[in-house]
């Protein structure tokens, strides 16, 4: 019996890649180690094999990574004609944000609307929906940390071309008019210095020579 059961979702993965990660997990291994634990007593070596063996919960953070892989290559296939990695350039990466733009749920409003810079618009408008620009940003930082760790360099990374940066911040600047919001990051203020209290100052006494007797 696997003890990952498998995904309802066709993978989009490489072959090789889910080949690697099959291997990583051998069921014949935690079966005898389940055995020798049953038939003999507890000790350290047969503990140490157990918990090597035992699977790591992904996390969140790499959970929406890889959706995000594989969402953009499930987008290079479908293009026409069909991209492959290698092919995939900084442009390419800007059709996949525009593409994206259809399935946003954030109100960005044209210049020409009366609700044009008011954050909480009193009715409802004929403007479009769109990508808000926190999630892209965001998701471009996942896609370009994916991109290297599927063998791709840093060097030739897509998502990190001075077009997609340039885009991002145009995305950012019109939004932030649009919708009458700052994205600008609040400054910390500094917290005041305490100044130290004054040292206490030791009052010497002064000795008094004893007065003669009269």
């Amino acid at each position: 019996m696997d003890l990952v059961s498998e995904p309802s979702k066709p993978i989009i993965y490489d072959p090789s890649t889910i080949t690697n990660n099959s291997n990583s997990s051998s069921p014949n291994i935690t079966a005898s180690s389940t055995s020798t634990t049953i038939s003999s007593p507890p000790s350290s070596t047969t503990t140490t094999t157990s918990s090597s063996s035992t699977p790591t919960t992904p996390s969140r953070y790499e959970n929406q990574k890889r959706r995000d892989w594989n969402t953009f290559c499930q987008y290079l296939r479908n293009h026409r004609p069909p991209l492959s990695l290698p092919m995939c350039s900084g442009a390419h990466v800007l059709e996949f944000l525009r593409y994206l733009d259809q399935f946003g749920k954030t109100k960005v409003h044209n210049q020409t609307c009366p609700f044009f810079g008011l954050p909480n618009p009193p009715a409802p408008c004929p403007c479009p929906l769109r990508q808000a620009w926190g999630s892209l940003d965001a998701l471009i930082g996942r896609l370009r940390a994916a991109y290297e760790e599927h063998g791709g360099r840093p060097e030739a990374n897509p998502f990190g071309a001075r077009a997609v940066r340039l885009y991002l911040r145009e995305v950012r600047d019109f939004q932030a008019k649009a919708r009458g919001v700052s994205y600008e990051k609040k400054r910390k203020r500094p917290k005041p210095k305490v100044m130290p209290p004054p040292p206490q100052q030791q009052h010497q006494h002064q000795q008094h020579p004893p007065t003669a007797a009269t």
